[in-house]
């Protein structure tokens, strides 16, 4: 009999932020949901979003009152946190702690928590970071840290896992690899918006630097004067948003380029059916749902060769090129070529084949194993914490063995000033319903006697 788990998803980034860490934690919090465990998510107020509220599935948020600092990762605390997050844990019943991304304050902290609590934890990376700039360096000290006090770790990709193992200086034996995965019901082809004269090239993505904008506005140009019969689609927002709009400016292509700004995901389909051709000019990606989404709506897709990318589609879906302009348009022009030839696959062929190789309820399956291997390893006592924090070395060892030592004072002071047992307990929901059936089921109706 499958065993349930009361899982808490921890991440600074969530709805109603989007983005593909975002879609990750919702949709595979919806696939457990439907497995029969129970899921929370814990992350910090967006704006006027705070407190806890209840999403489809069912799912409970928690939208904590802790401030963010840049690009809503929250302020690092250290330990005032711990509190908060240790009454909603044991509130909840919480036996594992899942976080995600590296760049999330909460995720690393939470992390540190159920050590000291004595739950279970995994992590989830979905991004790939350099090894030899600044932020990089500072990041990937804080991931070994945090990795020291970790159960299990999941990459999205083989390219991805390969980058953690670096980073994060764990046994590559601790790392899962589980693809992520789309919901290609949601997005489905609409082959007579194909039948026009002219080609759309769609672009959907943050218009930021990693997303390479950069390149793009130096192919945008070449294919309009190269190929006239080819029209540009631009879906998204961000600071190079200015960059583009420039580059139309001064090459007069109002008619050739389109902008939709931002666009929210349940209306990327949409957006998606109205092109040919989709490109990707990403300078980093682990894994990239968003060629995954166009390829389901039956788009032909042109990409740069990085990261996770060849992962992800057979090469008759996907033109791989180097992350530079010339490359790319040229894979442009063979992509063009192709619908003017007629060698393109059947959209609906192409839907059939994304939803056969993806589905996210392979990933919870894939996930779920990994939460039965955790939790039947044995819980590590104070003194093996302490051995892993003093194995990082150098300076960050003692420093973070003294952080430890401070965070085991507070939580003695935690239970001192709130006792677990005067915490109230959440009732299950789905125990509840269960129990509810059986008993309806097993008793007797009460006959009332004259």
């Amino acid at each position: 009999m499958r065993k349930s788990y009361r899982i808490a998803m921890v991440c600074d980034f969530f709805y109603p932020r989007l983005g593909g860490v975002e879609n990750h934690i919702w949709s595979l919090s919806q696939e457990l949901v439907k497995m029969g465990h129970k899921v929370i998510v814990i992350t910090h107020a967006y704006g006027s979003r705070r407190g806890v509220r209840y999403m489809s599935g069912p799912l409970k948020v928690y939208y904590c009152p802790i401030t963010p600092m840049v690009d809503q990762d929250a302020l690092p605390s250290f330990t005032a946190t711990f509190p908060l997050l240790r009454s909603i844990l044991i509130r909840e019943g919480i036996e594992i702690i899942h976080a995600h991304q590296a760049t999330s304050t909460m995720a690393n902290e939470s992390i540190v928590y159920a050590g000291i609590l004595g739950i279970a934890s995994v992590y989830t990376d979905h991004s790939l970071f350099g090894l030899n700039d600044i932020a990089g360096i500072v990041l990937n000290r804080v991931l070994q840290t945090t990795m020291c006090a970790v159960d299990a770790a999941i990459c999205v990709s083989h390219a991805c896992r390969d980058n953690f193992v670096l980073r994060a200086n764990v046994g590559a034996e601790r790392v899962r690899v589980i693809p992520n995965a789309v919901d290609a019901s949601m997005f489905q082809p609409d082959p007579s918006l194909k039948c026009q004269p002219r080609l759309n090239i769609v672009v959907v993505s943050r218009l930021v630097y990693r997303k390479g904008v950069d390149l793009l506005v130096g192919i945008i140009p070449k294919i309009c004067r190269r190929l006239d019969s080819v029209d540009f689609i631009i879906g998204g927002d961000g600071p190079k948003m200015l960059d583009l709009q420039e580059m139309v400016e001064l090459e007069r292509l109002h008619d050739r380029v389109t902008f939709l700004g931002s666009i929210p995901h349940a209306r990327v389909r949409d957006v998606l059916v109205q092109g040919h051709i989709f490109l990707n000019c990403s300078l980093t990606e682990s894994f990239c749902i968003a060629i995954l989404e166009a390829a389901s709506t039956g788009l032909l897709v042109v990409s740069t060769n990085v990261g996770g990318v060849p992962e992800v589609l057979p090469d008759d879906m996907i033109l791989l090129a180097d992350s530079n302009v010339p490359s790319i348009v040229q894979r442009l022009v063979e992509a063009v070529d192709r619908f003017n030839n007629g060698n393109v696959a059947d959209s609906w062929s192409a839907h059939q084949r994304v939803t056969d190789m993806y589905s996210w309820q392979r990933v919870a399956v894939e996930t779920e194993q990994v939460y039965s291997d955790v939790c039947r390893q044995s819980k590590r006592l104070f003194y093996d914490r302490i051995s892993r924090f003093c194995s990082i070395g150098g300076i960050s060892g003692p420093v973070v063995v003294v952080l430890l030592v401070i965070v085991e004072l507070w939580t003695c002071a935690a239970n001192w000033y709130e006792p677990s047992a005067n915490i109230d307990i959440v009732p299950d929901v789905i125990e509840s319903k269960t129990k509810k059936k059986t008993r309806s089921k097993t008793e007797e109706p009460q006959v009332k006697m004259p």
